[in-house]
C-alpha cells in the first residue's frame, strides 16, 4: 500500500515539499509541487542538460529509475552500466502542461522564469518496458500538452497524481497503477513502439471481447491507442470522457458499447465511429486495457496473492479460460508464467 513522505529518497534538498505517494514496486508521485528548485535524481542535475520555460503554469515529469533493461545488442562487460552523458549542451524548451521524461541518473537542470507547480512521477524504467537506448532517446522528447495525445492525457495524469495523495492506501495505490499504464502508453507511442494489443476475438464484453468487432479490426495489426500521434482529424472530448469512464468501470464484467454509449446521450454506431477513427475498436481498447491491469496485478501480488482467476474475474474476465488464452496471445505467455517469473526481465521480448 502506498505510504506519504515529506521527502523523496532521489532528492532531499526539494523547495517546498509536498507528500510523496509510495507504491510497492517502487512508484512515487508528488503533485502540484511549488517552484522545486531541482528533480528529483540520484545526483547533482546535469548542466548540459537543461529544461527551459517562460510560463507559469503545471509541468509534468517523469523519473525513469535504474533497472531499464539493457540493449539486447549492447555487449555485458559486467561492469555497471554507466549514466548517459548526452554528446553535446541540450537544451528542451517546455510549455504549461507538457510531459517531459528524464533519467534520474543524469537529471535535467531546470531553467524556469516565472513560479511554476511539478508533478512528478518516479518511474522504474522497466516498468514501462524500457530498455536504456529508449531512456536516452525519450529524454530527448517531450510530449507537448498541445498534441493529440498530450491533450487527452496529461490533464488524466494530473487528476491521478492528486487523487493517489488524497484517496486511502489501497485506492490511492490503484490510482498510481492507472498513471503507470498511462505512462506505459505514452512512452510507447512517443517512441513509434508497438505496444502488445490484444488478440482478436469473439464473444461478450464480459469476456473482454466484443462480438464481431475485434474480427473487423483485423486483429494484432494496429496500435489500438486512441489518440496516437499521425492519425488524422482533431481529438473529440466525447472520446476523452468515453475513456475516463471505461477506466473507471473496466471492473464491470457488463461493461459494453450500449452501456457506455447510453451513459454519454450517444448512438452505439456513433461510438464505434469515435473509436475506429482513432484506428481501435471499443472492445479492442476495453480487453487491452483489462490484460494490462491483470498483468500488473499478478506481478504485485504475486504467488502468495490473488489466484489468477480471482485476478481475472476482479477486472471483469468471466472465463478464466478464456483469460488465459488472451492473455498468451497479447503477451506471449500464460498468466501462471508471467505471474512467476514477473521481474526477471520476462517481458523483455513481449513489447
Amino acid at each position: 500500500m502506498p505510504t506519504t513522505s515529506t521527502t523523496s529518497p532521489c532528492d532531499s534538498a526539494r523547495t517546498l515539499a509536498r507528500p510523496v505517494v509510495r507504491t510497492p514496486l517502487g512508484v512515487e508521485i508528488t503533485a502540484g509541487e511549488d517552484t522545486p528548485a531541482r528533480l528529483p535524481g540520484e545526483v547533482s542535475s546535469h548542466p548540459a542538460h537543461r529544461l527551459l520555460a517562460r510560463d507559469a503554469g503545471e509541468y509534468l515529469f517523469v523519473g525513469l529509475r535504474g533497472g531499464a533493461r539493457p540493449d539486447t545488442a549492447a555487449p555485458h562487460t559486467g561492469a555497471p552500466a554507466p549514466a548517459h552523458e548526452p554528446s553535446g549542451a541540450l537544451g528542451l524548451r517546455l510549455a504549461p502542461g507538457d510531459v517531459c521524461f528524464y533519467d534520474v541518473r543524469r537529471a535535467p537542470a531546470l531553467d524556469f522564469r516565472e513560479p511554476f507547480r511539478a508533478t512528478t512521477f518516479l518511474v522504474p524504467a522497466d516498468l514501462l518496458g524500457l530498455v536504456d537506448s529508449d531512456v536516452r532517446r525519450i529524454a530527448r522528447t517531450p510530449v507537448a500538452r498541445a498534441s493529440r495525445l498530450g491533450t487527452l492525457l496529461s490533464p488524466l495524469l494530473s487528476d491521478l497524481a492528486r487523487a493517489s495523495a488524497e484517496a486511502r492506501p489501497q485506492v490511492g495505490e490503484m490510482l498510481a497503477w492507472n498513471a503507470v499504464n498511462l505512462l506505459a502508453t505514452l512512452a510507447a507511442e512517443q517512441l513509434g513502439t508497438a505496444v502488445p494489443g490484444p488478440p482478436s476475438t469473439s464473444g461478450t464484453l464480459g469476456e473482454a471481447g466484443e462480438a464481431g468487432e475485434a474480427g473487423e479490426a483485423g486483429g494484432t495489426g494496429t496500435r489500438g491507442v486512441p489518440g496516437a500521434p499521425g492519425t488524422p482529424g482533431a481529438h473529440s472530448p466525447v472520446l476523452g470522457r468515453v475513456l475516463e469512464y471505461v477506466e473507471l468501470h473496466l471492473t464491470d464484467p457488463d461493461l459494453s458499447p450500449e452501456v457506455i454509449a447510453r451513459a454519454h446521450h450517444i448512438s452505439v454506431r456513433y461510438l464505434h465511429k469515435l473509436f475506429k477513427d482513432e484506428g481501435t475498436t471499443v472492445g479492442r481498447w476495453i480487453l487491452r486495457r483489462r490484460l494490462e491491469e491483470c498483468r500488473r496485478d499478478l506481478m504485485r501480488y504475486g504467488r502468495g496473492g490473488r489466484t489468477i482467476a480471482a485476478v481475472a474475474a476482479r477486472w471483469g474476465f468471466l472465463s478464466a479460460t478464456h483469460f488465459s488464452r488472451v492473455f498468451r496471445s497479447a503477451y506471449g505467455m500464460s498468466p501462471r508464467e508471467w505471474r512467476d517469473t514477473a521481474g526477471r526481465g520476462a517481458w523483455s521480448g513481449h513489447r
